[in-house]
């Protein structure tokens, strides 16, 4: 397998994987053919393989897949709290029942931003994708309210030589001035949330905050994704994200509070050996 398939192998792999939400917490073969457009023939041996590495379960009697624990759990010691306690995921579990709205939680890839995350909301987001929104899209970070606030991250000058290098290589139609959208990131700095256009080839806009206290160039958003003609109050939104990752930093603290161990090691007593007679001495 050369460079360029072992890279279109990992990807099918991470497309597989994504595949699978609440909408979606089983699928056969043909459910992955038609998502992605991928041969059977193929799907099926990465399939297999997921299934033999221990990432997918697979149903004898419905031959449909589904993710295993290991899928969840892969690389989740090495996450900051947020993330490998699952802070991040009972978050999202509350905005969603809280406001029944889109929440999606973003990071940064490159020049790009990318949805780390996406639960959908009680009315669907329009989007030219004929799926929907989804997590793993990327979009240029300029394209983005919250791809603004992860650049907002970033110092100076890296973040201008960002817009910079985003503006050079945008397609005409997407070129920007450089100055405005400076000036707009350092807003979203200076207010540590955005309100403005989703992007993602949607018509939706979002409102986002960042999480604090997170590693240097890693950075996180979550925020809701509504359409705009929806009477939605944004400031409210804003409002209710930045109440929420408070209270779910509260709960970190609370957490990491000196507890009781279950039990103290001083007072388990030492197990005597019984006595063993000696060798060749009668019983």
């Amino acid at each position: 397998m050369n460079g360029t398939n072992k890279a279109k192998f990992a990807k099918r792999v991470i497309e597989v994987l994504e595949f699978f939400d609440e909408e979606h917490p089983q699928a056969t073969v043909m459910d992955i053919v038609r998502r992605f457009d991928r041969p059977q023939s193929s799907t099926s041996e990465l399939l297999y393989c997921l299934v033999e590495v221990g990432l997918l379960y697979k149903d004898p009697h419905s031959r449909s897949y589904s993710p295993t624990p290991r899928a969840a759990l892969l690389g989740r010691t090495a996450q900051p709290s947020l993330v490998r306690d699952g802070r991040l995921t009972g978050l999202i579990d509350r905005l969603s029942a809280q406001t029944g709205l889109g929440v999606g939680v973003f990071g940064m890839v490159g020049l790009q931003a990318q949805l780390y995350s996406w639960r959908g909301g009680q009315r669907a987001v329009r989007t030219s994708n004929p799926f929907g929104i989804c997590g793993g899209q990327k979009d240029h970070l300029s394209s983005s309210a919250a791809g603004w606030l992860l650049l907002s991250t970033v110092q100076q000058p890296r973040r201008e030589s960002m817009l910079r290098r985003l503006n050079a290589e945008a397609a005409q139609e997407l070129k920007f001035c450089v100055s405005e959208l400076a000036a707009r990131v350092q807003q979203c700095h200076d207010q540590g949330a955005v309100t403005d256009v989703a992007g993602f080839d949607s018509t939706a806009q979002i409102s986002a905050v960042l999480f604090p206290g997170l590693p240097q160039n890693q950075p996180l958003a979550i925020g809701f994704a509504y359409e705009p003609s929806e009477q939605i109050d944004p400031t409210l939104l804003v409002q209710t994200l930045k109440d929420a990752v408070e209270r779910c930093f509260e709960e970190q603290a609370a957490s990491s509070a000196v507890v009781q161990p279950l039990f103290d090691p001083s007072h388990l007593q030492t197990i005597s050996t019984p006595h063993l007679p000696a060798a060749g001495m009668a019983m």
